[in-house]
């Protein structure tokens, strides 16, 4: 196994998950080049391990390897957090690339890869991330029976705290605030991240729509809370 590194910038580190070391070398070298402080893992339990400790500004992950692979990392993680994921993968076809942003990655990348371009989609997804898209209310709003407080980071129904993450509370304002208008994917992006990027981040936006709806206890095909407009995007459901 790889020593995992601890990062020694204020800065948090990104992590690279990979059970090739010298990819991981590779990758690590280029980084830090940028001035990115590294950590690594070589399989998934480790991988897991260093995200809850370091909490990673940025996790670029194989997503084969035995064991608890990519694709099951990112599902934990994204039960966890906002961490932005690029995958990386021997398997470039069209169809893994569209399995891996649905499956919560934030983009893809397939071997055999340029680390230049590697180190450039990193910057581009920091550079969305770092975004503060707007200003959000900070007094509780009522949504059917939910409460969401957006100060606190919480939202309640009844006694009950659901547990989103800091997208999915965003998704969920901005589609409360639009007050049943369509939201394209576009727009939604923006509440993510300032500024949608691209066909292949416009599908993270359903990610995080599928995920709210779990989240919520929502049904796509008899929504109480977000409905699908084919062709067009999200709303709220009214509440009458």
């Amino acid at each position: 196994m790889l020593a995992m590194q601890q990062a020694t910038r204020p800065d948090r580190p990104i992590l690279v998950v990979d059970d090739d070391a010298k990819i991981v070398q590779l990758v690590r070298t280029y980084l830090e080049r940028e001035g990115f402080d590294v950590i690594t893992a070589a399989d998934g339990p480790e991988a897991l391990a260093a995200f809850r400790e370091h909490r990673p500004r940025l996790i670029v992950l194989d997503l084969m390897f035995p064991g608890l692979d990519g694709r099951a990392i990112t599902r934990i993680v994204r039960e966890e957090s906002d961490t932005p994921i690029l995958m990386v993968s021997a398997r470039g076809a069209a169809v893994d690339r569209v399995l891996g942003i649905d499956g919560g990655a934030d983009d893809y990348v397939a071997k055999p890869f340029s680390p230049a371009e590697l180190v450039s989609r990193v910057k581009a997804i920091l550079r969305r991330t770092r975004r503060v898209p707007r200003s959000v209310p900070t007094a509780p709003l009522r949504f059917h029976d939910l409460l969401i407080d957006p100060e606190r980071h919480r939202v309640c129904r009844g006694e009950e705290e659901l547990a989103l993450t800091n997208g999915e509370l965003r998704l969920l304002l901005s589609l409360v605030e639009a007050d049943g208008r369509i939201l394209t994917r576009e727009v939604l992006l923006d509440a993510l991240y300032g500024d949608g990027e691209g066909e292949v981040m416009e599908r993270t936006v359903d990610v995080y729509i599928r995920r709210l709806r779990e989240k919520l206890g929502d049904d796509a095909d008899r929504p109480r809370y977000v409905a699908t407009v084919r062709g067009a995007g999200y709303r709220s459901v009214d509440e009458r």
